[in-house]
């Protein structure tokens, strides 16, 4: 689990569907806020900042499978780590688990591409910023990116894995 990054968060009534869990939609907000305090806290990376230089990712796309319901007040485990990074993209994947760490609730992946805040236009990675990045990517990963449902049977297997030690 080297060089991911986590915290924990309390689901919010407002966030609710009205059987208490947490809505569908509002799971990618937890995991693209989680994702900025990972950054800022772990990193020293300030978003704001990247932004006020010119510098910006948008999402070119999202890829979420829900597995077990958030609940209302439920404190949740939030990870975030690097699958694949490219001087054109930036490959992530998001674990929300329950607050023991045992059960995973939802995984996302998403790839960012990065642009130009001054022209909207992509913008490839800086070699500084690629540098940065290079150490940060999960050491479990290599080669090409794995498909979200090969990522999710892997965590289900560290999980079961964990629990029975």
């Amino acid at each position: 689990m080297e060089n991911y990054l986590q915290s924990f968060y309390t689901v919010r009534f407002s966030d609710c569907d009205p059987f208490r869990h947490l809505n569908n939609a509002r799971y990618i907000d937890y995991f693209l806020n989680a994702r900025e305090d990972h950054l800022k806290e772990f990193y020293q990376l300030d978003l704001s900042e990247l932004y006020k230089k010119g510098q910006g990712w948008v999402v070119l796309q999202h890829e979420i499978t829900y597995i077990r319901p958030a609940a209302f007040n439920e404190s949740v485990c939030i990870r975030s780590g690097l699958l694949g990074i490219g001087p054109e993209h930036l490959h992530l994947e998001m674990l929300m688990l329950d607050s023991a760490q045992r059960q995973l609730k939802s995984i996302m992946h998403t790839r960012f591409v990065p642009i130009s805040l001054a022209t909207g236009k992509r913008q490839p990675h800086s070699p500084e910023f690629m540098s940065f990045l290079a150490d940060k990517v999960l050491t479990e990963v290599t080669g090409t990116v794995p498909a979200l449902g090969d990522r999710q049977a892997y965590w289900q297997n560290q999980l079961n894995t964990f629990q029975t030690a």
